[in-house]
């Protein structure tokens, strides 16, 4: 087996990944019933796009799947970033509620600890960088850059 060869097996493998995490989470999420509010669906939304992406560069490898990928991705790793914010925004909300006299950095640290998981959204920051990392130096997209 050469080189390319193998190379093309790890780009499949990354994109294998990157699909079960996007298919698995939406899952999970319903288990936790991360359905109540709006913005709780946002990562149902950027799941299923970034599903539809790596469909395309999965079935349909070219220059254009190929950069929608790369976006998309960039777009999941952002929505993490996201996710972090409105899950310990929430958080401290709350400790700020039930504690009303700690100031801002005594409730940092409860906050980071509470309910809403402050990493989970993560999940799809690593999708995304598994999704990027298997565009990295691809023949198709140096032919054009």
């Amino acid at each position: 087996m050469n080189e390319p060869d193998i190379t093309q097996q790890l780009r499949r493998f990354l994109l294998g990944v990157v699909a079960v995490t996007l298919v698995v989470t939406p899952f999970e999420l319903i288990l936790l019933e991360h359905t109540e509010e709006l913005l709780q669906w946002i990562p149902f939304v950027v799941s299923g796009i970034g599903l539809l992406a790596v469909a395309g560069a999965w079935f349909s490898p070219g220059i254009t799947s190929l950069k929608i990928l790369r976006w998309v991705m960039v777009l999941l790793a952002l929505t993490s970033f996201v996710g972090v914010y409105f899950h310990f925004s929430s958080n401290l909300s709350f400790v700020r509620e039930i504690n009303p006299s700690y100031g801002l950095m005594e409730s940092i640290w409860p906050a980071m600890k509470g309910s809403h998981p402050l990493l989970a959204p993560g999940i799809l920051l690593l999708a995304g960088i598994l999704g990027l990392a298997a565009t990295y130096r691809h023949p198709l997209l140096a032919r054009n850059e």
